[in-house]
Order: C-alpha cells, then structure tokens, then sequence
C-alpha cells in the first residue's frame, strides 16, 4: 500500500520513489515539449502506461500533465495523501464499479464505428479497450476516429453515438434490451447498505453524460431494491447533458475523468467536506482514468482487480488493490 509520503529524494515527490516503483513508463520529455529531463530543475518525467496522464518531477513538487485528443491538456499539481484519518466519505465510481456495464457501452462505442465505416462487422481490437473505457465519450470516440476512420468527423461519430445509445437504453428501459447490459456488482448492495449503518457518506461519480448515467442507476437500484438512488446517495455526480445542434447541454466533454474536478466536486460541493478532509475519504475505481482522477483530486483510491487498472498502467498509483467490496470493508473498519 502506497502512503503518499515520501523523502526529498524521490524522482516524484509527493507521488512516489521512481517511475518503476509506481509502475510507469520513464520518458525523457513531456508529449507536448514543455518539459525534459535535466533542464529547468525537472528530475524526471513518466507516464502511464495508456500515455493519458505525464508525470513531471522537480526538487519539492509533482506536475500531472492530462494529454487529451481533443487538443485541450491540462496541468495540475499533485497533492500529497497524508497519513490515512477515519474513514467520512466513500467515493464511487458506475461503470465497473457499481455495475457491470464496460462491455455495454464498449459495444456501443463498437457500433458507432462501424457506423461511421458503414461497416456492420467491425470490431474493435482488444488493444483498444483501454482507450475506449473511463474517459469521456468524445475521448473514445475521437480514439476510434484516429486509429480507423481519420477521414470522419467528432460530430458525425457524436451523432450515432447518441442514435444507438437512444434506441438501446430505450429498449432496455421498456424491458427488451441487450442482456445483461447492466448487472449490479457482486456485493454491492451489501456494501453500500453496510456503510450506510456506518455513517459513511456516500457518492457515486461518473465520467458519463446523464442521459446515459442515470438510467443506469435507476435500473440498477430497481433490480436490487433499493428504492430511488437521490434518496440514497448523499451525492451523483455526472459529467452533464449533452451538447448539440438545437440542444443545450452543460460542460462535460473535456474535464471529466482523468481531470480531478468530477471528484473534487463530489467531495467538495456534493459532500460538503472541505479539501483538508480528504485524507478521510476513499475512491473505488476500476479505471486507470479513475485511479488518476482520484489522486490528482488528493484523495486515496482502491483500485478494482478487474477492471483496465493494470492494462492502463496506473496500478502503482492505487493505495490498494482489492478482489471484493468485502476486503475494503475490513480495511475501512480497521481505521474506525
């Protein structure tokens, strides 16, 4: 279990020892030229193994550079974790992590492609599921227009994106969906209700726009049981409505997942913590993009064993990594 507390000495002060230590990929220079390894007091450079997240490291501090493909990267600071406090608040991701649906939407992501190659049999490659999952929409699709079909545009991919997410989540809110598009997580009803008891807040955080988000929950929360999730959750976080022609939609395209700003909102504006509480909060992610997010946000994250974790290469940036929502419960009972 990493701390988040390390010596003057480290290549990433505040974020870890060495590139190999925290499991990436050491790069002599920034993917935007900004920075290089030996001039302007820059230690040492890394990157995460999808290439989303940069990692510049000076004498005292951390820079996180979030590439995007979009062409708007961003940098941040990186927050030190302190020592870990009580657990307050429990952050959770949707997708993957609250329900199984990665595969669902990775499909829908499929069938748009195919869409703009008007070729019904494409198939994405499994190369590709890193790039294609815990980002934003555009991100995934600006991917997959990159790699096949450099000759479309992001707004005609945007365009069947939303006509087969219309007609599929229609479907399977009238009850004649795709199978098994989403299934509640082993335990977590379990777990969220244990919590609950405990006093835990709780918030659930997605990079998905609302029009996809929601109804997921709902069918979720529906299938288990569990009432109305706004009356469960303490907070819902999504990456907001969708923008398009004749359609008013609210900023979630560019800042969503790896960006801090979709937890530090959850934790801040949906919690009401302040940032000096974080240290009392935990993340459950299945994402690198997420794993990211929530360490550019300062708060500590548990890591899912089955999600694209390892084949993003964020797993060095986890404080733990667990197989079932029963190993953080022991872990959340240990510090109370």
């Amino acid at each position: 279990m990493a701390d988040g507390c390390f010596s003057d000495s480290a290549d990433f002060p505040d974020l870890g020892e060495s590139a190999e230590t925290l499991g990436l990929d050491a790069r002599e220079g920034t993917s935007d030229a900004r920075f290089a390894v030996g001039k302007d007091g820059v230690r040492a450079i890394a990157a995460t193994g999808d290439g989303k997240v940069e990692f510049v490291g000076f004498e005292r501090h951390t820079l996180a550079l979030v590439t995007s493909s979009l062409g708007y990267p961003a940098y941040y600071p990186v927050p030190a974790l302190g020592e870990p406090a009580p657990i307050k608040a429990m952050l959770m991701d949707l997708d993957g992590t609250t329900v199984h649906s990665e595969q669902f939407w990775i499909w829908i992501i499929e069938q748009s492609t195919a869409s703009l190659l008007d070729d019904a049999k494409f198939e994405l490659e499994d190369a590709d599921v890193a790039h294609v999952s815990g980002h934003s929409v555009s991100e995934h699709l600006q991917y997959c227009i990159a790699k096949y079909c450099p000759d479309k545009s992001l707004e005609e991919a945007r365009r069947y994106y939303f006509e087969h997410t219309d007609r599929e989540m229609a479907a399977i809110l009238d009850g004649k969906g795709r199978p098994g598009a989403f299934t509640p997580a082993p335990g977590i009803k379990e777990f969220l209700l244990e919590l609950k008891a405990m006093g835990v807040k709780l918030g659930l955080v997605t990079s998905g726009l609302f029009e996809k988000a929601y109804p997921e929950i709902l069918d979720v929360f529906k299938t288990l049981g569990m009432g109305n999730p706004e009356d469960f959750y303490d907070s819902i976080i999504t990456a907001g409505t969708a923008v398009g022609r004749g359609k008013a939609g609210t900023m979630g395209e560019l800042p969503p997942k790896p960006h801090p700003w979709l937890y530090a909102e959850s934790l801040t504006i949906g919690l009401g913590m302040k940032f000096e509480e974080r240290n009392a909060t935990l993340g459950i992610e299945d994402s690198g993009a997420g794993i990211c997010s929530l360490r550019l946000a300062g708060i500590r994250s548990v890591g899912l064993n089955d999600g694209n974790i390892d084949d993003s290469g964020t797993g060095g940036l986890c404080q733990f990594r667990i197989d079932s929502f029963e190993e953080i419960l022991a872990e959340i009972k240990a510090l109370h």
